[in-house]
């Protein structure tokens, strides 16, 4: 079993800021990449948004770990030299500018090919390229209101449209960067070519939606117009002493909840007989099952309905997450020494390598930490060095 990634050899030059492109990276650099995170002199907007602790917020520590930081001044030639000859060494490029911005700066696909030319060079958007919306500001919460996403979770009663309370479209986006980047890498493989590879956050979360939350919109002519928010319920139940989640959607899994909750005749009722039914006639049945579970404790109604093979699971705190007993079985939060935090806690990669395992390689870097190991490694002399770094090398 090696103890490298299995993206070990694999150079990234990572000019993203913010979340969508950070934690893309971040993951290809828990996977072995040499992930290079350029930033400008004031550094990375994020290292100071939200909870900090020794003038680091927790944010960037979880958008970044495992990556070098180099500062670089792009608007100066030899910053901007220094930017190419690292991108001679690299393998992707990855940048989350709006459209028109990296042409403008000197530093688009076509600039950067001609230093290497089988590069992936990889443009991370809101909305695309084109289109009357290509060049606006885009945050998470404008494209959950663009994409559907707002709409969906509106509530049931008012339908008053409602924001996801975390960024799901940022990291939806990660997600599908960093799969994406590796299918690259592999097509490469396979054909010696590189490539421009585009993701727009808008596509990334309507492809996301689609599968279920589209559901009333993919059949052409037959489109249905009621809020599908206006259908779709919450599977949370209160018991008599906390919360919990049930939910029971073959038939074997609905006889089981009838003789957990005492209630066989639900079995034979019209309403509830297939699953069609109990899906036409949920709000009913949610009601009723509801009426039941509030006799009970938590503890009491998850034991019974975990014997039956009813799917439930306690609703939990983020701070009942971190010593849940399944959660602990997964092994899956770390705890490490940070040089400006102290020790923070964050999950290990969720994908298991068995012979090339992934991990947190090392902690999120100070600004410009590693400027001066990678200039030297580029060739620059010691007065260019002196002069990229602003004479504060020490």
């Amino acid at each position: 079993m090696s103890d490298r990634g299995p993206l070990d050899g694999i150079r990234v030059v990572d000019l993203t800021a913010m979340i969508s492109g950070p934690v893309a990276t971040m993951m290809l650099a828990d996977q072995g990449a040499d992930v290079i995170k350029v930033e400008p002199p004031a550094g990375d907007l994020v290292r100071q948004m939200g909870t900090s602790r020794g003038g680091i917020s927790a944010t960037f520590l979880s958008s970044n770990r495992s990556k070098r930081s180099m500062v670089l001044d792009l608007k100066t030639p030899l910053g901007m030299e220094a930017l190419e000859r690292l991108v001679e060494t690299s393998d992707v490029f990855v940048q989350n500018f709006r459209p028109g911005v990296v042409e403008r700066m000197g530093i688009g696909e076509s600039a950067m090919r001609r230093r290497r030319e089988d590069l992936i060079y990889v443009s991370i958007s809101g909305f695309g390229e084109t289109g009357p919306y290509a060049h606006k500001r885009v945050y998470d919460p404008v494209i959950q209101a663009l994409s559907g996403l707002a709409s969906i979770q509106a509530d049931r009663d008012t339908g008053r449209p409602r924001m996801v309370r975390t960024i799901v479209p940022d990291k939806v986006t990660a997600l599908t960067a960093a799969q994406a980047i590796t299918a690259a890498l592999f097509a490469r493989e396979r054909t010696g070519l590189g490539q421009h590879l585009r993701l727009a956050m808008l596509d990334a979360i309507v492809a996301f939606l689609w599968p279920e939350g589209m559901t009333d919109h993919t059949f052409v002519g037959d489109e249905v117009e009621a809020a599908r928010s206006q259908l779709a319920q919450d599977l949370i139940f209160a018991t008599r002493d906390g919360w919990i989640t049930v939910g029971a959607v073959s038939d074997a899994e609905w006889a089981g909840l009838c003789r957990v909750l005492e209630r066989p005749e639900w079995e034979q009722d019209p309403r509830f007989r297939t699953a069609q039914d109990r899906v036409a006639n949920v709000a009913e049945r949610l009601a009723l099952t509801a009426q039941v579970l509030a006799n009970r404790s938590s503890s009491q109604w998850l034991d019974a309905l975990d014997a039956a093979a009813v799917p439930c699971a306690p609703v939990l705190s983020p701070a009942e997450v971190l010593t849940h007993e399944q959660i602990l079985a997964n092994d899956l939060l770390a705890e490490y020494a940070h040089p400006q935090a102290g020790i923070v806690r964050q999950p290990r990669p969720a994908a298991r390598f068995d012979a090339t395992p992934a991990g947190i390689l090392g902690p999120a870097p100070a600004l410009g930490a590693d400027t001066a190991t990678l200039l030297a490694e580029l060739d620059f002399d010691e007065q260019e060095m002196q002069q990229l770094m602003g004479g504060q090398r020490a």
